[in-house]
C-alpha cells in the first residue's frame, strides 16, 4: 500500500492510497462500498475508487486515510474489516494494528483481549483505559451508560486470564433487584427465579466460551454466577470477580462484596448511575463507593459517555436526548 501525495498546496484536503491487493481491497471497500460510505458519511469526505487507488477528498481527508491503512492493516494480519471494526478505527483512529498474544500492547497503545471464541478490541479511547486499567488494578470501576461495554469487557478480561491459568475461576454476581415484577411471582424454584436476573452475564460468556466448555466449567463451579446476596460470609481468592449492575447494591452490600476480596483476585464493579432501581431515600452503594474509595492507591474509576456507545448509533442518541431532559442534579 502506497499513500501517493497530491499536487495540492500544503494545507490539501486530498489524498490518495494504492492497494497491492486486490482481493483485499475488495473486502476493505466492504459489499457495495459499504465500507467507504460508513467513512463518508463519519467524516465528511468524498471516497472515488480508481483501479486500486482511493482517492479521497475532504477536509479529514488524513484521518479517513488513517482509518483505511488501519482496516488495510487488519485484513493483511487476516482479521475482519466489517461495519463494527471500521467504526472502532473511525472512534480510535489508531495505526495499523499488528497479531498478538493473549492481552498485549501494540502501537499506538491499543489493546487486544482473546478469548477461546473471539477477539476483543477497545472501540473507544474510554474503552481502552478501562480494558488496561482492568489489567494494572486489582479494584476496578467502570461507570456510565449502558452499552458502552463495561461489563461485556471485564467478562472478556475474565475469560482471558482465566484460560491463561492467572485466576482459577470466575465470579459474576448482580444484584437481584426487582425492577417492576415481584421475584415471588416468577415461577420455579429459587434459581429458576434469579436466573433472569443474571441472563446478560450468561450471555457475555457464551459469547467467549464453547457452550460445552462453559456447560462443563459452570457444573464444577469453576465459573460461577450468583445473586449479590450469595455473597456474604465468602473470601474469594485466586478469582476473577466481576460485581455487574451494582448501582442497585446498598452502601451495606456493596461494603461486604469489596470485602470479600482474596489474595490472588481482581474484582471489576461496573454500574449505570441514571438506572437505580432502589427502594425511593435508598443511597446506591455505587455511588458511596466512588466518594469514599475515590483516593485509595490501587483502585481505578473508569467513567463512560454516550459517546462510547456501541451499540446501535440512536441508543447514543437516545441516552443524550435523557441526559438532556434530566433535571439538574
Amino acid at each position: 500500500m502506497t499513500l501517493i501525495d497530491p499536487p495540492q498546496p500544503s494545507t490539501a484536503t486530498t489524498a490518495a492510497l494504492d492497494f497491492p491487493d486486490n482481493r483485499l481491497l475488495i473486502d476493505l471497500c466492504g459489499p457495495f462500498n459499504s465500507n467507504l460510505t460508513q467513512i463518508e458519511s463519519h467524516l465528511g469526505v468524498d471516497i472515488a475508487h480508481q483501479g486500486n487507488r482511493l482517492v479521497i477528498n475532504g477536509e479529514a481527508a488524513a484521518e479517513a486515510a488513517g482509518v483505511l491503512e488501519g482496516a488495510y492493516a487488519r485484513l493483511e494480519a487476516g482479521k475482519t474489516a466489517e461495519a463494527a471494526d471500521i467504526d472502532a478505527l473511525i472512534r480510535m483512529n489508531t495505526q495499523p494494528v499488528v497479531p498478538t498474544d493473549q492481552i498485549e500492547m501494540f502501537a499506538p497503545g491499543a489493546l487486544e483481549i482473546r478469548t477461546r471464541k473471539k477477539t476483543v478490541e477497545p472501540r473507544t479511547d474510554a474503552q481502552k483505559g478501562y480494558t488496561q486499567a482492568l489489567l494494572d488494578n486489582e479494584l476496578t470501576f467502570g461507570i456510565g451508560p449502558a452499552g458502552t461495554g463495561k461489563t461485556y469487557i471485564a467478562v472478556a478480561v475474565a475469560v482471558n486470564k482465566f484460560v491463561s491459568g492467572e485466576v482459577d475461576k470466575i465470579i459474576l454476581s448482580r444484584p437481584a433487584v426487582e425492577a417492576g415484577e415481584k421475584l415471588g411471582y416468577l415461577p420455579g424454584d429459587m434459581k429458576d427465579k434469579v436466573d433472569p436476573y443474571m441472563q446478560p452475564l450468561y450471555d457475555a460468556l457464551n459469547d467467549f466460551l464453547p457452550a460445552k466448555q462453559l456447560a462443563k466449567l459452570l457444573e464444577e463451579k469453576r465459573i460461577e454466577i450468583a445473586p449479590l446476596a450469595f455473597m456474604r460470609g465468602r473470601t474469594l481468592a485466586n478469582a476473577f470477580v466481576v460485581l455487574d449492575e451494582a448501582q442497585n447494591a446498598t452502601t451495606m452490600q456493596m461494603k461486604m462484596f469489596l470485602t470479600r476480596l482474596g489474595r490472588g483476585s481482581r474484582m471489576a464493579i461496573t454500574g449505570d448511575r441514571s438506572q437505580v432501581d432502589l427502594p425511593r431515600g435508598v443511597t446506591s452503594g455505587l455511588r458511596d463507593a466512588e466518594r469514599i474509595l475515590d483516593n485509595v492507591p490501587g483502585i481505578s474509576f473508569n467513567y463512560f459517555t454516550a459517546k462510547d456507545v456501541v451499540r446501535h448509533p440512536l441508543v447514543a442518541k437516545i441516552i443524550e436526548a435523557y441526559d438532556k431532559d434530566a433535571p439538574p442534579s
